[in-house]
């Protein structure tokens, strides 16, 4: 009995973390809440500023939670007509575009995988060079103007249809998750290329396809500086460059105005906006996130690897 008794105790003993490894693990959560709270303290002020009254916010009233709850800046974003427009047109921009991005990424990624692809290094070695140097923006609108695409929807989907960056992470990933063998055992059967690439390379790279559809569809919803320079006509706008317009003419408006109280409440109001446009460009790809955030574990490694 007194042997169990000691044995228990000195269990107990070992269980129990030293001093140092206590010290250790307060330090350690300790700085792990202040950079998660460093982290999403811009993400709720944002937020909390946009649900707050124009005053409140333009005398720095909001500091962690909604002040004078208001909808006035949500319902001066929504009040422009222009607004469903431009929400449709990234829509289309971001799906078509996306869409576009995966099949060239694909079709590039694919044939520079084989080993026995003839000129496989040459082909690489003028899609890095892209990476590096470009034929500049006078170059490339007078291009486009020339091809016809300036202030058509193709200047937001053709320019940018390949992304090297992206193509080499796609390539990487078959390489090392494909074996050659399955490609030679498939053609013994009569399979084709295009039919192993249809029927066997893209149902194995589910993973690095949602990692690549993602990058692709953020970067198309967050553009606008190719809207800014192709597009002339509003209706084709984006909605990242009418939400900058709308913020711009609010700021401009309320330096027009005589009245001290009036040009006062504008450029509250143009204040508040801001955080309003933040929360509406960003609400639909923080939705989307989590469903793809799983893969991101796997495509962050993948696009590690040297291949």
């Amino acid at each position: 009995m007194t042997v169990t008794k000691t044995a228990a105790k000195s269990k107990k003993r070992r269980i129990k973390d030293p001093i140092e490894d206590r010290i250790l693990y307060a330090v350690t959560y300790t700085l792990v809440f202040l950079f998660v709270l460093l982290v999403l303290y811009p993400i709720i002020f944002v937020i909390s500023a946009s649900f707050s009254s124009a005053t409140a916010v333009s005398t720095g009233k909001v500091i962690l939670w909604p002040v004078d709850p208001s909808l006035d800046g949500y319902k001066a974003v929504f009040s422009h007509k222009r607004i469903l427009t431009s929400f449709r047109n990234t829509v289309f921009y971001t799906v078509a575009g996306t869409f576009i991005n995966v099949v060239m990424t694909l079709i590039a990624a694919y044939p520079l995988s084989r080993p026995r692809f003839q000129g496989k290094r040459f082909y690489m070695l003028l899609f890095v060079f892209t990476m590096f140097f470009s034929g500049g923006l006078i170059p490339t609108y007078i291009l486009m103007t020339q091809i016809k695409f300036v202030n058509t929807i193709w200047a937001m989907l053709i320019p940018g249809a390949l992304s090297v960056y992206n193509m080499i992470i796609v390539r990487t990933f078959i390489l090392s998750n494909i074996p050659n063998e399955l490609l030679e055992s498939a053609k013994m059967d009569g399979c084709s290329d295009i039919r192993y690439l249809v029927s066997i390379v893209i149902p194995l790279s589910k993973a690095v396809i949602a990692v690549i559809t993602l990058f692709y569809a953020v970067g198309h919803w967050n553009s606008y500086f190719s809207a800014l320079i192709y597009l002339n006509n509003p209706k084709l706008y984006p909605l990242q460059l009418v939400l900058r317009d709308i913020l711009v003419q609010n700021e401009i408006a309320s330096n027009d105005f005589k009245s001290t109280a009036f040009m006062e409440a504008k450029q509250n109001l143009a204040a508040l906006l801001k955080y309003s446009l933040i929360v509406v460009s960003s609400v639909p790809i923080i939705v989307v996130y989590p469903f793809a955030q799983k893969y991101f574990i796997k495509g962050v490694m993948v696009g590690s690897l040297k291949g």
